[in-house]
Parts: structure tokens; C-alpha cells; sequence
């Protein structure tokens, strides 16, 4: 048993948390800056919460950090009540953001200096992934570091890969979205050319998802697409997040990924059509509105 500290409680954070608290049996301190969250998660699992990310983080063995984006990442890590204010030498940081790959090279070199070790470990899954403790989860940074950090992500995991040193994870993660992206526009289109020449969705994916054209997307994500069901799941403002961060990095390799832009540009349709918080499934509303016009 560890002390483990979890700040960021959201659709991720807060079943991932209670993984490490009933799974692992740590010793689990939380902080979420909705302290109803943190206070509804200490009456659901145990453990305790703090007032500051700071305080959370105090005298614990492995810290996890859980937000939205760059810059919330570095207000609980690196600001004036971040977690690096109280960890003590020889402690790890473990980031489970989808963030940068800069990010992560500027959380290393700061937990350095306090005598912490870190790790980038972005997750894929979903919120039923980390429900279910099912994630995979994609880590950079150095093999000791790795070594030591594997046991306790393994609470909410069933894959853990090290993908390489810091960064890796971020751009592991990245290559992970690139290719959703283009899986959820190919069975949005499929879905939608189905329909519209009559055929029964339901037969069409129960014979295609058996072959090559099978994938996590259209096992469980085509039903409520074919009901135009789109309140669940990975909300399209935090995919566009993430094809950012893609489109920056790719930019800066000078690497070409077109399929990729040009899918983050169809997300920023959904949005205009009022799919903020939709499920990335929703291309299909975006195909369907085309289609009626």
C-alpha cells in the first residue's frame, strides 16, 4: 500500500482515483477544484480530500494529475498550491492529461529539481474504460521511473505500454487520436451511406464489424449512432483539444496529416451546430444535416 494522491476529478479522474483506493487498497487524498466532487468521492470511496492541490499532494508516494489542458496542468503542478510544492524527494508525478508533449518535458525537468521522478501517461478507454478499469495507458519517461510507477497504474489498466522517454506518452496518445478520428468520420459516412440507400444498419454492422472493417468505434458506438444518440461519451470540445495538440505537433515536424484536419475542421461544424458536449460519434448528425438539405 502507497499513499497516492489524485487531483482531477472528472469523467476519468474520478473512477480512476476510486480504482486505486478499492483495487489497489492505497491510501488515497484527492482534490478537485469543485470540492463538492472531492467531497462526494470521499464519501463514495474513503481516503480524504485536500482544499489545495498542494495540500492533497502532501507526504504522498505517487502523485496523479488528471485536468483539461496545458495550462490547467501547470497551475496544479508547478503553481503557487501545485502538488511539486509539497512532494518530497523521490516521490513520482504521473500525469494521465491529454496534453502536449512540451508539457510533459517542462513537468520532467521541474519534478527533477525537486528530487521527483515523472512520467507522461495519457489514458484511451473512455469513460467506460476507466469504470470499468480498463484503460491503456501510453507512458514516457526513463526505465527506473517506469519501473516504479507500472505497479499502481495497473490499478485502472489493462494495457500499460512504455512507449519511451519523456514526451513519448503524449505522442503516443496522439497517434491514438489521429486514428479515431479518421475510424469515426469512415463509419459516420458508412453509416450514413447505408441509410440512405435503404439498407438495415443493424444487419450491415453485424456482417461488416466480423471483418476487416470491424473496429472498437462501430462495436460500441454504432447503436446509439443509428438512434442519434450523442449525450454520452468523449465530448467533441475535448477532441478538438486534442486535434489541436496533433495539428501543433504534426506542424512542427512538419509532418502532413490531412485526414486529420480536415476531420477537426467537420468537429468544428458539430460544435456550430450546437454538439459541444455531444459524443465524437456525432459526425454522423453533421452528415445527416448535409444529406436532408
Amino acid at each position: 500500500m502507497a499513499k497516492v494522491a489524485f487531483i482531477g476529478l472528472g469523467v476519468m479522474g474520478y473512477p480512476m482515483a476510486g480504482h486505486l483506493k478499492t483495487k489497489g487498497g492505497h491510501d488515497v487524498s484527492v482534490f478537485n477544484r469543485t470540492t463538492s466532487k472531492a467531497e462526494k468521492w470521499v464519501a463514495e470511496f474513503g481516503g480524504q480530500f485536500g482544499k489545495t492541490p498542494a495540500e492533497a499532494a502532501k507526504g504522498a508516494d505517487f502523485v496523479f494529475t488528471c485536468v483539461g489542458n496545458d495550462d490547467d496542468l501547470r497551475a496544479v503542478t508547478m503553481g503557487e498550491d501545485g502538488v511539486l510544492s509539497t512532494m518530497e524527494a523521490g516521490s513520482v508525478l504521473i500525469d494521465n492529461t491529454t496534453a502536449s508533449a512540451e508539457v510533459a518535458k517542462e513537468l520532467a525537468e521541474a519534478a527533477q529539481a525537486k528530487g521527483c521522478g515523472f512520467v507522461d501517461a495519457p489514458v484511451s478507454g473512455g469513460q467506460a474504460g476507466a469504470e470499468n478499469g480498463v484503460l491503456t495507458v501510453m507512458v514516457g519517461g526513463d526505465d527506473a521511473t517506469f519501473a516504479k510507477a507500472e505497479p499502481v497504474i495497473q490499478n485502472f489498466a489493462k494495457m500499460v505500454g512504455h512507449m519511451g522517454g519523456v514526451g513519448a506518452g503524449q505522442l503516443t496518445k496522439m497517434v491514438n487520436q489521429i486514428c479515431i478520428a479518421g475510424l469515426v468520420q469512415g463509419l459516420s459516412e458508412g453509416i450514413n451511406f447505408g441509410k440512405s440507400a435503404g439498407l438495415d444498419i443493424e444487419k450491415v454492422i453485424e456482417v461488416i464489424s466480423k471483418g476487416a472493417a470491424g473496429s472498437w468505434q462501430m462495436e460500441n458506438r454504432y447503436k446509439t449512432m443509428n438512434a442519434g444518440e450523442y449525450e454520452h461519451g468523449f465530448a467533441v470540445d475535448w477532441m478538438r483539444k486534442d486535434l489541436g495538440i496533433v495539428l501543433d505537433q504534426a506542424n512542427a515536424n512538419g509532418v502532413s496529416v490531412p485526414v486529420t484536419a480536415l476531420v477537426d475542421q467537420f468537429y468544428g461544424d458539430v460544435q456550430s451546430m450546437g454538439g459541444n458536449r455531444w459524443d465524437t460519434s456525432s459526425l454522423l448528425a453533421r452528415l445527416e444535416k448535409l444529406s436532408s438539405k
